[in-house]
């Protein structure tokens, strides 16, 4: 089976750069290929990213306002109606419909969340809000500016007793210092006021007592969903990806089947480009949600090990070991598939070159004239002259067994 899986690999690869039977692809065909390339990935990758917004993801369930009022439980009673005017409660865009975001949502969240949504739709508690939150900002600037006059009133009523001559007229700080009390004394009041009506509003009271209700069973079974969500969370996006992937990769690898099997040049050239195209993003896929579910969690978990026996160090050394071992592979497969001594051999001798050196050959020349190397040599099937390091014969075309390296430094 994998020596079957490796024919039609090898099939397909060839069928990237030809047309038919060994015939050779024209610049200008392959031009269009490549923007017919470029075209279908941009497509796909628009595709799947279309298709897989649809997931609810884990912060569509539990959204970052709910996790704020269950989990995290900063709306306490001294600060949640700060909270609300600052509008704290809103989320971030999801690519979810309203619609099908209130249906993602954990059923605490949307038991918790329906109240809040009733005040944010309820014009007069908007009102409200933005009074209670203009209010509070004004207090605190009134507090602020009163710091001041209070300070120099007390520096005035010290030297006053201490009956030194040229010190500030205290007569005129108590009069600022009144006047700025009483204004904060009314912003104080208003939004006493204020923060009357929106506690006495029934929707504002729904939501408090829902608040108030969320036991301690519910709370840990909100976190214990959202772990599990999160954790679920690469598979199932995996999933959705591949659906969309599958059945185009299913597609273009029937279609290349069958214009192979019917010699169809054209076709076959390319559906073996589309089936390269869509194979992209499955393999960067598959490898995401690969490094999302086991390698991530796993190096965190290392790092925070080694965090805390204070050997950060070692993780440092790590990487760099590891990438010094990616630049050897790299280098290696670059050495071997692209820059291979077979490769080498080839382009010398179809550019009239040495084998051994790779100096320029004389027109009709048998051996180079720079290292005395013989260029040719008689082919065991027709006798006539075939190159010394050609796998085929030029003559007869039959294959010759494979030369040994000439052990010259270029080829290495």
């Amino acid at each position: 089976m994998l020596s079957t899986l490796r024919s039609k690999v090898r099939a397909i690869r060839r069928s990237l750069a030809q047309v038919g039977d060994g015939q050779p692809l024209h610049r200008a065909a392959l031009v269009v290929l490549l923007l017919l390339d470029a075209f279908i990935l941009v497509s796909v990758l628009d595709g799947l990213d279309a298709h897989t917004r649809q997931l609810a993801s884990p912060w569509d369930r539990v959204p970052s306002a709910c996790r704020d009022l269950v989990l995290e439980r900063s709306w306490t009673p001294a600060t949640r109606l700060d909270r609300l005017a600052d509008g704290a409660h809103r989320d971030a865009a999801s690519d979810l419909r309203p619609a099908e975001r209130r249906k993602a949502l954990h059923p605490l969240c949307a038991a918790v969340l329906e109240p809040l949504e009733a005040i944010q739709r309820d014009p007069e508690l908007r009102r409200l809000l933005e009074l209670h939150r203009q209010l509070r900002g004004e207090s605190r600037d009134l507090e602020l500016a009163l710091a001041g006059p209070k300070a120099a009133y007390d520096t005035a009523l010290l030297a006053k007793v201490a009956k030194e001559e040229g010190g500030p007229d205290v007569a005129a700080l108590r009069l600022e210092l009144r006047r700025k009390t009483a204004a904060l004394e009314g912003a104080r009041a208003r939004l006493a006021t204020a923060d009357t009506a929106l506690d006495g509003s029934p929707r504002v009271a729904a939501l408090w007592s829902r608040l108030d209700g969320v036991g301690p069973a519910e709370r840990d079974r909100l976190s214990s969903d959202l772990r599990r969500l999160v954790a679920w969370f690469p598979v199932r996006r995996l999933a959705m990806q591949l659906a969309f992937l599958l059945p185009l990769f299913a597609a273009f690898y029937a279609w290349n089947a069958v214009s192979l099997r019917r010699r169809r040049g054209v076709q076959t050239l390319v559906s073996a480009h589309l089936l390269a195209v869509v194979s992209i993003p499955i393999l960067i896929e598959l490898f995401e949600a690969a490094y999302e579910v086991i390698p991530k969690r796993l190096l965190q978990a290392i790092f925070e090990l080694l965090e805390a026996w204070n050997l950060v160090a070692i993780w440092h050394y790590l990487v760099i070991a590891l990438a010094v071992a990616v630049a050897l592979l790299a280098v290696h497969v670059v050495q071997r598939k692209v820059f291979s001594r077979e490769r080498l051999l080839e382009r010398r001798i179809a550019k009239g070159q040495c084998q051994a050196c790779g100096k320029a050959l004389p027109p009709g020349a048998r051996a180079c004239v720079c290292c005395g190397a013989a260029q040719f040599t008689a082919c065991a099937g027709c006798g006539g002259l075939a190159h010394v390091e050609a796998r085929y014969c030029r003559e007869c075309g039959r294959e010759r067994p494979a030369a040994a390296p000439a052990g010259d430094p270029g080829l290495a």
